[in-house]
């Protein structure tokens, strides 16, 4: 049985696509293709010239995007010259309107160059000695992940070549679990361009682990036989209306959209408020990513995976019944390839809506009387695969005006081989002579805050317990306390559970019921602090790690939290460096920067194949509305009609 027969709500049709895009809207296949062209036919292009990335370039903030000009930005490699391009394409006009090189930055890494470098990896004569001593005959049953090269100082990674590091794992059978044997003891750095080691290292053997850490469906079993269908139906269609990349849903407007670098986005995020659509987000998504390890051994896996790869060109086509369920409507998501033509995500994002338990009750226990309201959400989602890892990213719209985002980890975590009666010391057992190392996935998503217009403030709020005294006669008195952050430097913050520390993102220009200014407040998730020291290349390129908020005035050339070209790169780039400027931030256009971090000690349930993790965030109406927004949601009506404490027989 398929994921898809257990589908049984019929996806809503997609609407026909709007003759123009909308200058927010992903790139079409034939844009893609005719930005490709274009740059071509404007710039002659030698054989070793590789396209890395074509993307909408937004409209400027503020201005009117609906008559904005269609456009896009083109980032190439020159292996031949060693430099990033970056170019400019004017679609309406078919012409190329900006051309800059680039020196001494790296581009992000493509999927062609990674297959080529584990075919040069394979073809090696020094990785194939390796095999060989480890009683491995044939490199084909060999999966190499190359993994960014970071930087470190070495001598070897000096002198401008593009490099990738790699890891190695023998397949215990045809399309088995490569990671339950991971070829331990051969480290290498690897030229991209030419496919040759510039460092290799062969250590003494580790045997292969017997684990063979099959997880598929049809060599797990016993099968459970015991899970019941449930069925997902909307039989009048779904709540929501999609006109081209336009959502309307419960009040809510957005648009969704989709880069070859972050994947998923949302733009121009507004709640419907009586006769006014009261925006609350210009633009929302993971900006980045870091999986620092803990082995020293792994010194250099820390990859920037949204900077480094690309990572909305990893996004998954989704299934029916398996990644989604109910009534669906799928976006599509395109990207290049290397020679400039489209490549198309089929189901790239997925959106639906779902149950969501209890919204509000009350029962008037004097009169008997009940009043329920169960809520839903609207799910806008995507999943990734980057090597062992899937990454779920969720954006979710609740009928009361919050807004939440998630991140579900799964996949398969990073192993090591080890030796009889040996215990990895960074890291937990996961099965016999096979360990997982310490990690953690640290992620920032950058928010555009609109609330009710461009000119906010961020007010940080802690809790206090009142001193014993005349306030606090009897000890239970405490307050919360708030104070405007008023510049970068004052706004890079770390959550303090023991107060309660949170932020308002507030417009003081706007006044609610009660006299005060307008808010949404972010709530955050499941956190933890790096635990890289001071000073290490996680700290110097990944600087957004140190702070769970950040907030920077509105710049559109600052996108990313890391720099705009991570790979390779010592660091100091991002939110470390624009920060520096120390610019007001008090009734001025603001960008939300939160950092969320998973601590992820391996334990033997994650193995072959982890449950899913999830860290996430809210962003919840803190006075943005007179009173509670969701009283308008009616009664549930369940199937026959009636009242939704009718008894039904199982």
């Amino acid at each position: 049985m398929t994921c898809s027969d257990h589908a049984h709500a019929p996806a809503p049709p997609a609407a026909a696509p709007p003759a123009t895009p909308h200058p927010l809207d992903p790139l079409t296949p034939a844009e893609i293709e005719a930005a490709a062209a274009i740059v071509r036919a404007a710039r002659p292009l030698g054989e070793a010239v590789r396209f890395v990335s074509i993307s909408p370039r937004e409209p400027a903030k503020g201005i009117d995007a609906a008559t904005a000009p269609r456009r896009a930005e083109v980032v190439l490699r020159d292996a031949a010259s060693r430099r990033t391009i970056e170019a400019l394409v004017d679609l309406g006009a078919g012409a190329l309107t900006d051309w800059r090189e680039l020196e001494g930055v790296q581009a992000q890494l493509t999927a062609e160059e990674f297959l080529a470098v584990e075919a040069a990896v394979r073809a090696a004569p020094q990785f194939v000695a390796a095999l060989e001593r480890r009683g491995v005959e044939d490199p084909a049953i060999v999966d190499v992940d190359p993994v960014a090269a970071g930087y470190h100082g070495l001598p070897e990674e000096q002198g401008g070549r593009r490099l990738a590091r790699i890891l190695a794992f023998v397949r215990p059978s045809p399309g088995g679990n490569a990671y339950a044997r991971p070829l331990q003891g051969v480290f290498g750095l690897v030229d991209v361009d030419t496919g040759e080691f510039v460092h290799f290292e062969d250590r003494d053997p580790v045997p292969l682990p017997a684990e063979e850490g099959e997880y598929r469906a049809d060599r797990v079993g016993p099968l459970r036989d015991d899970v019941r269908e449930i069925r997902i139906t909307q039989p009048d269609g779904p709540s929501f209306t999609v006109e081209g990349h336009e959502v309307r849903w419960q009040k809510w407007r957005l648009r969704v959209g989709f880069t070859p670098r972050e994947g998923l986005v949302l733009h121009h995020v507004a709640y419907e408020d009586g006769e006014r659509v009261r925006p609350v987000l210009h633009r929302a998504s993971y900006a980045e990513m870091v999986v620092p390890y803990a082995d020293p051994d792994r010194f250099y896996m820390s990859p920037l995976d949204i900077g480094e790869f690309n990572v909305g060109t990893l996004t998954n086509a989704l299934t029916l019944g398996c990644d989604c369920l109910g009534a669906i409507r799928y976006f599509d998501g395109h990207y290049a390839a290397s020679d400039g033509s489209a490549v198309t995500i089929p189901n790239a994002i997925c959106l639906h809506e779902e149950d969501n338990g209890v919204l509000w009750k009350h029962t008037d226990f004097r009169t008997g009387e009940v009043e329920v309201r169960r809520g839903r959400r609207l799910v806008v989602s995507s999943f990734v695969t980057v090597g062992n890892y899937e990454y779920g990213f969720f954006w979710y719209l609740h009928q009361d005006g919050v807004i939440a985002s998630e991140v579900k980890a799964t996949g398969i975590v990073a192993t090591q081989a080890l030796l009889d009666g040996e215990r990895p010391r960074f890291g937990a057992m996961l099965a016999p002579n096979l360990g997982g190392i310490n990690h953690q996935h640290v992620f920032c998503a950058r928010l555009d805050m609109d609330v009710d217009g461009p000119g906010n403030a961020v007010v940080e709020v802690h809790t206090e317990a009142v001193p014993p005294g005349p306030e606090n006669p009897h000890g239970n008195a405490w307050r919360t306390v708030k104070r405007t952050l008023a510049s970068e430097l004052e706004a890079r913050r770390r959550l303090d559970a023991a107060s309660a520390r949170g932020w308002l993102v507030t417009n003081p220009s706007s006044r609610n019921a009660v006299g005060e200014p307008v808010a949404y407040k972010l709530i955050p998730g499941d956190n933890t602090v790096p635990f890289a020291q001071p000073g290490s290349a996680l700290t110097k390129r990944a600087g957004f790690v140190e702070h769970h908020l950040w907030v920077t005035r509105h710049d559109a050339a600052e996108r990313y939290p890391a720099g705009e070209y991570p790979y390779q790169h010592p660091g100091g780039e991002g939110l470390p460096a624009w920060v520096q400027a120390d610019r007001s931030l008090d009734d001025e256009d603001v960008v939300l920067w939160y950092t969320m971090n998973h601590h992820h000690v391996p334990r033997p349930e994650d193995w072959p194949v982890m449950p899913v993790a999830r860290i996430g965030f809210e962003l919840k109406p803190w006075g943005f509305f007179d009173r509670n927004p969701a009283l308008d949601v009616p009664p549930s009506q369940p199937d026959g009609g009636g009242s939704c404490h009718a008894k039904s027989d199982i």
